[in-house]
């Protein structure tokens, strides 16, 4: 299931956000490459531990917890941090498939990074379509490549374990925002089904009320369908 996650962050925030991305330094993308995606990247990238990016990262994790949409069809368990970066004319990253590991900071000093399972990918746009050329995010999917290309403060949301790409920017520059998340759902087509069930509940419960009848059966199935299927 590939879902647009519209409106994450608002043109104050974004403003905000960008202002502070075009004063700071960027590294070598190729720097936290895995071994695949070494010889297809070429971008730039805030390094992890920058703490621009840290700031940043926790406005974007705080919108996340806000948004219906988001919670509905990443049924988030754990979300890494958010990772930033940049490309400009000539730059482009290659067909790939992001790692099934990705290891997020402790909680406090001492402990080890905590493993996360990377069930879902997702692409923050932080630049205006209109803003470059090319750059578009290419996802395979059982449907074919799906092109795409969001407003900026738009998210989306899609399998890890989809083969996807960026193509090169030709023009201008585009700069985003990406992370991974692990759900409490790890199979795609159980999230995809829950996802449907819980906006037709939504869907319903504005049409007829929360406590009318059918919608009130419907968000029990949604419900003990979660207690079926999640890990937590």
């Amino acid at each position: 299931m590939i879902t647009p996650i519209r409106s994450l962050l608002d043109s104050t925030q974004l403003g905000q956000m960008r202002a502070l991305l075009d004063r700071t330094d960027w590294v070598d993308g190729r720097s936290s490459a895995g071994a695949q995606a070494l010889a297809v990247k070429q971008n730039r990238q805030l390094a992890a531990d920058n703490p621009l990016a840290l700031q940043l990262g926790e406005v974007i994790l705080a919108a996340l917890s806000r948004h219906p949409t988001f919670i509905s069809a990443a049924l988030p368990l754990r979300i890494m941090p958010p990772l930033f970066n940049r490309y400009e004319a000539g730059e482009s990253y290659g067909l790939h498939v992001d790692n099934a590991l990705r290891f997020s900071p402790p909680d406090r000093p001492g402990q080890a990074a905590i493993p996360v399972r990377t069930d879902l990918s997702a692409t923050l746009f932080l630049s205006e379509p209109d803003d470059y050329d090319g750059g578009e995010l290419e996802i395979e999917s059982s449907f074919g490549a799906q092109s795409i290309k969001l407003a900026a403060g738009d998210l989306i949301l899609y399998p890890a374990s989809s083969q996807h790409r960026v193509s090169a920017v030709t023009r201008g520059c585009r700069t985003c925002a990406v992370f991974w998340v692990q759900s409490m759902v790890r199979e795609n087509h159980q999230r995809e089904m829950l996802f449907d069930l819980d906006q037709s509940v939504q869907s319903l419960s504005a049409e007829l009320g929360q406590t009318h009848e059918e919608v009130l059966r419907l968000s029990g199935l949604y419900h003990n369908l979660i207690r079926h299927w999640a890990e937590t």
